[in-house]
């Protein structure tokens, strides 16, 4: 897949910008602050319908604007496929085709990206939140009904959080409304665990081999995905659903006390392993940075192979913090294969054939020049 032609309106420092793009590689120049990664959050937004920077929608609409816009041709293997976010201080609105999405869940999956930029270096060695947001966005693109399992978790994990909080101090609960919130909390939160295990699964057959060449064949890499302690990937969904029942009843009390729910998928952690050590913990930051590069790789072929065409790559700002031989395999993967969007300073020192040929845009001051 691939975005032929962009239109923002009224989005961060633009008021108004159309852009026309090469099928293959595509590098914004020019210093910081000037607006490169306004426009690489702006295709981000038009995949996941969401800001990878921010949760406020508001902060995406151009000072003293009613409303923003991001309006872009994307060409699939089937043809042609307008899509067109806007926002405004009512929420956003979605449209596929000029037609508008009832749910953000039906429109996320229309065009599929991945972003690699400065902070998913913090990928390995950054908070467990961190690592869940990444699962969470990169199984959302390739399926829709698990961002609605999802959705439907958090708003059961509130709703429960919110009955605990009440009884903050007391021995018990005595609240039907809580133990049905919690059968459909254990339900929902089977379905993304299961979710999330197929996912590690399919993560680890693309991203050992791409690390095992990055690193010269010198270091073998194990994902980990760590749901509650004890649950094992095999079991059925009745077997997971009975024993986080029990790990409930057994935490209840702590619960109460600290008036949030303990155990659940909100909690879970993935782990980074080369050859046998923990990257976050004993891995130099070579190997932690190697590490991030394969993920990022190892997602291009993942969604290519379930959704049957190669997503858009976004690299922002990444490049200057990867060395010649990190920057040289990542280049090469890409090369003939992704449609790519490059943010940088300078291509200076950047010598690969790749960037190169690409078509370059000036970056200045919210003004792009082809």
């Amino acid at each position: 897949m691939r975005i032929d032609r962009l239109e923002l309106v009224n989005y961060r420092n633009y008021e108004s910008l159309e852009l026309n793009f090469s099928p293959e590689i595509n590098v914004f120049i020019g210093e910081n602050a000037q607006g490169k990664t306004n426009i690489m959050e702006s295709l981000y937004v038009l995949s996941m319908a969401k800001s990878h920077r921010t949760s406020n929608d508001k902060e995406l609409i151009r000072w003293e604007a009613e409303y923003g816009k991001i309006k872009a041709d994307v060409y699939r293997k089937y043809g042609k496929l307008p899509l067109e976010i806007t926002l405004s201080k009512k929420g956003k609105k979605a449209k596929v085709n000029h037609l508008e999405q009832r749910r953000l869940s039906d429109y996320i999956g229309q065009l599929n990206v991945v972003m690699f930029a400065p902070e998913d270096l913090h990928l390995v060695k950054g908070s467990p939140q961190v690592r869940r947001r990444f699962i969470d966005m990169e199984i959302g693109q390739i399926s829709p009904v698990y961002l609605h399992d999802l959705v439907t978790y958090q708003k059961l994990l509130k709703q429960r959080n919110h009955i605990l909080k009440q009884h903050y101090g007391k021995q018990t609960i005595n609240d039907v409304m809580f133990d049905v919130y919690t059968e459909q909390f254990i339900e929902a939160a089977v379905k993304i665990i299961r979710k999330r295990y197929q996912f590690m699964e399919l993560l680890q057959k693309w991203a050992e081999p791409i690390h095992h060449g990055i690193s010269r064949g010198l270091e073998q890499l194990q994902i980990r995905y760590q749901p509650i302690s004890g649950l094992k990937p095999e079991w059925t969904p009745e077997e997971m659903a009975s024993f986080l029942e029990q790990k409930l009843i057994e935490v209840r009390k702590r619960e109460i006390e600290r008036g949030v729910t303990l155990v659940g998928p909100h909690r879970d952690e993935l782990q980074f392993f080369v050859n046998g050590y923990d990257v976050q913990t004993y891995g130099s930051q070579g190997q932690q940075r190697t590490t991030a590069l394969s993920l990022k790789l190892a997602e291009i072929e993942l969604i290519k192979q379930e959704v049957g065409e190669a997503p858009v790559l976004l690299l922002d700002d990444v490049l200057s913090e990867l060395d010649d031989y990190r920057q040289s395999h990542l280049l090469n993967t890409i090369k003939g294969s992704v449609q790519t969007f490059v943010t940088t300073t300078s291509v200076e020192g950047i010598q690969h054939e790749t960037i190169q040929s690409a078509r370059l845009f000036e970056v200045s001051n919210g003004k792009v020049k082809a």
